[in-house]
């Protein structure tokens, strides 16, 4: 039986939004509130969802990335969502300071870890960087979605 990882991300996905709202990060919803899940389609994963939200854009030392945050918990310790970047190379001297798992839709990213281990991530990988992770981020471009934890204080 062959295994196709990019049809199935939304699948995973999915799972992996089922799972982590079990955790007890949000907070119990108020009276009269709902919670429902949180879809992202084809459509928007090929990259509509830049244009069916209004993104955050920022642009530093000449890279412009768009982000769109489809869920934050309200402690601010839990996002998800879809980022598209530039060229970057940064050097991550201090902890990375959260866990997150990441889905690259295109591109790619080269990381080099402190002690010198180069992990190729490209467009279909997904690779989790954990909080402690310190080394060298390295992409000529790449749109990912994301998922973010923080166990000690609110995402930035």
């Amino acid at each position: 039986m062959k295994f196709n990882a990019v049809p199935s991300t939304p699948i995973a996905l999915s799972l992996l939004f089922a799972w982590l709202a079990l955790l007890p990060i949000a907070g119990p919803a108020q009276a009269g509130e709902s919670t429902h899940p949180i879809r992202m389609g084809k459509a928007q994963i090929a990259g509509g969802i830049f244009e069916d939200y209004e993104p955050v854009v920022s642009t530093h030392d000449g890279n412009t990335t768009h982000d769109v945050e489809v869920y934050r918990t309200e402690s601010g310790l839990f996002d998800a969502g879809m980022y598209r970047s530039g060229k970057v190379r940064a050097e991550i001297n201090e902890p990375y300071g959260v866990h997150e798992y990441m889905h690259f839709l295109e591109g790619g990213v080269t990381l080099t870890s402190s002690d010198g281990t180069v992990t190729e991530i490209m467009a279909g990988d997904s690779v989790v960087i954990p909080a402690d992770w310190t080394g060298v981020w390295d992409t000529e471009g790449y749109t990912k979605i994301y998922v973010i934890y923080s166990p000690d204080k609110p995402i930035e």
